[in-house]
């Protein structure tokens, strides 16, 4: 059984569509072998993520939540990130890295290298962001 948090998520997805008429929550954390900890975390961060909703039913006197898998498309956001502007941080070549940070002599917040390489950086996303607006017209 998959114990990696990503990989139990997806398995619970899986499972709770091949259920078309949902699934009691109950019932779910037994088919993954989980406990309800484990099984009711997991839920709860399936609903906020708006992968899943929860219809509270009661069964056999008690109240428990049938699962649904949301009509919602899940969007996927794709960040354009260029290896080179990464390469460019100019901390990866500074002589003063090892005595670089917060309180001392050397301060990324205050660092002259760091605002303009940022500075840049927001310059040449918003060019990138106007590309890609020009694109989708």
């Amino acid at each position: 059984m998959p114990r990696n948090s990503d990989e139990v998520e997806k398995a619970a997805m899986e499972t709770i569509k091949e259920h078309k008429e949902g699934v009691l929550q109950s019932e779910l954390w037994k088919m993954m072998g989980l406990d309800s900890r484990e099984g009711s975390r997991l839920v709860l961060r399936l609903a906020k993520k708006g992968l899943i909703k929860r219809e509270q039913v009661i069964v056999n006197g008690r109240r428990t939540y049938r699962l649904f898998v949301t009509e919602k498309p899940i969007e996927s956001k794709l960040l354009n990130i260029s290896l080179s502007s990464i390469l460019d941080i100019p901390c990866t070549t500074c002589p003063h890295i090892d005595e670089c940070g917060l309180g001392g002599y050397y301060e990324p917040s205050t660092c002259p290298l760091i605002e303009l390489w940022l500075k840049k950086e927001v310059k040449l996303a918003s060019i990138r962001k106007k590309q890609l607006m020009q694109q989708a017209e």
